[in-house]
């Protein structure tokens, strides 16, 4: 499932968002639907979803795609919103309202497919509780991955937050802190890989599933799927929603030969949302 174009962003990222968004209405003519579908994803459990996809139920369909693996959280909708691809898969509805609030971007969601559970993580305590006075948690940096992190801790007592805070928590709007934690912000990829160098870790469920941590088994703490908005979906710039390739992708990733591929392949660690 590795054999899809890998897109390494350290610094692709930063020049992408610039050069990205300046080439606005500069991309591919959005009534040009010949040629393949080209898909932006992260690699797991996204691009292993699509890859499903492309190898057992596309052709059938008709459908032509092409899958480009990214490994950030940037570079998939500066290269949705510039046309140098059709899609994206990797991100929620908070995280891309924000995106675009920030950056003028007009990409929408097309069909919501699947939640990766956030977890907190540790290779120094097998329970929250455990925690000692003053542990330090890392947890992602972005606007509404923080926010969502410090939710997951409010949500198991470990810390309370102002009421109403939302997707832009932060770090300065927690009111109870009982264990004196202390929060070291990294972006969302980089969170496994403190592991060895905090207390814990809240991390995403994609960056934990590639760092071989298995969310259903290993998180300390898991977010529940109840009512949950962070649903994973398949998203277009605005005007996009019609093309006839986008249809058939959509189609095909809430099948139920999809579902089954989740079940089977993820045991619980990535939840079918449809």
């Amino acid at each position: 499932m590795r054999n899809t174009a890998k897109i390494t962003t350290a610094v692709l990222a930063a020049g992408a968002l610039t050069l990205g968004l300046s080439a606005c209405g500069t991309g591919k003519d959005a009534s040009d639907t010949s040629g393949p579908l080209v898909v932006a994803a992260s690699s797991v459990p996204h691009a292993e979803i699509l890859t499903f996809v492309k190898d057992n139920l596309a052709k059938k369909e008709g459908l032509d795609m092409q899958i480009k693996e990214f490994t950030d959280y940037v570079t998939p909708n500066t290269a949705t919103q510039d046309g140098s691809v059709g899609a994206n898969y990797f991100q929620n509805k908070p995280y891309l309202d924000d995106f675009n609030k920030k950056n003028g971007t007009d990409i929408v969601p097309v069909v919501t497919v699947h939640l990766e559970p956030l977890g907190l993580y540790s290779h120094k305590v097998e329970k929250a509780d455990d925690l000692k006075s003053g542990a330090t948690v890392a947890i992602p940096n972005d606007t509404v991955n923080e926010a969502r992190a410090l939710k997951l801790l409010a949500a198991d007592g470990l810390i309370a937050l102002k009421a109403g805070v939302g997707n832009e928590a932060t770090p300065s709007d927690i009111t109870e802190n009982p264990k004196n934690l202390k929060f070291k912000e990294l972006e969302a990829a980089q969170t496994p890989r403190s592991l060895d160098d905090v207390d814990a870790a809240v991390i995403n469920g994609n960056y934990a599933i590639e760092s071989d941590l298995k969310p259903s088994e290993d998180a300390l703490v898991l977010e529940s799927p109840k009512n949950n908005p962070y649903g994973n979906f398949l998203a277009v710039k605005k005007g996009n929603e019609d093309d006839p390739r986008v249809k058939k992708l959509a189609k095909l990733l809430t099948s139920p030969e999809v579902k089954k591929f989740i079940q089977d392949e993820y045991a619980g660690s990535v939840l079918a949302s449809f």
